[in-house]
């Protein structure tokens, strides 16, 4: 292997602009670029039909909400993964991104399901079993005010923090439920990294949030 490659990077963005997935792709692009990555952009996600693109990317760093890609597209994305390729991203950019599409849901592992009472203030916590993992290491508990994402998952994930709904009167939930805000998944040769963490640009620039989150980036690369 030629330790001397540039790492190559694609940054796939668009979808919804209520997540400002240009200011917020913006605010790690230097972190990448500062750890030795050659940045492409692009602003929808014609480029995973690329295979012999893809084949060159290390890291695939996505934030693009809802939005329509083929059957072509989302295969080659996954096939990608599944030979070494990086996947990455938060929030509704990687878990509600194209929601027609099964393939794509298998391949990340989980689906926003709802954010219910809109902005709350919720708590995050670092599994204490998965605390040494190189991406939460050294971080522990901490509250957000934004949505907090209640996510349908499978056992595949490896799952590095929790967020838990409570139960009130008026919820149509009868029990307390903890759902995963952060986890990675192996496919194939390749990293998933996902964060359920970011619907406000201020959410990303909580200190913990964007120390795990420049982590997860870092972990899922080739």
């Amino acid at each position: 292997m030629d330790t001397t490659r540039t790492r190559q990077a694609l940054v796939v963005r668009g979808g919804w602009e209520g997540h400002n997935p240009v200011e917020a792709t913006e605010r790690f692009i230097p972190f990448l670029k500062e750890h030795g990555f050659a940045v492409e952009v692009h602003d929808g996600p014609e480029v995973y039909a690329d295979a012999e693109k893809l084949a060159a990317t290390d890291l695939v760093l996505q934030c693009y909400t809802q939005g329509v890609a083929t059957d072509e597209q989302v295969l080659g994305l996954s096939a990608a993964v599944a030979n070494g390729t990086g996947l990455a991203g938060w929030h509704g950019g990687v878990v509600d991104s194209f929601r027609g599409s099964p393939d794509y849901l298998h391949l990340t592992g989980g689906q926003w399901a709802a954010h219910p009472g809109g902005f709350v203030q919720y708590d995050v916590e670092v599994v204490p079993e998965r605390a040494e993992h190189e991406i939460v290491a050294g971080l522990d508990r901490w509250s957000l005010d934004t949505e907090q994402y209640w996510v349908l998952t499978d056992e595949l994930n490896d799952v590095l923090a929790t967020t838990t709904f409570g139960v009130r009167d008026d919820t149509p939930w009868r029990e307390e439920l903890t759902c995963p805000a952060v986890w990675t998944r192996q496919w194939g040769k390749g990293r998933v990294f996902v964060s359920t963490m970011g619907h406000k640009l201020e959410d990303l620039d909580h200190p913990d949030v964007r120390t795990l989150t420049e982590r997860g980036l870092l972990w899922a690369s080739r």
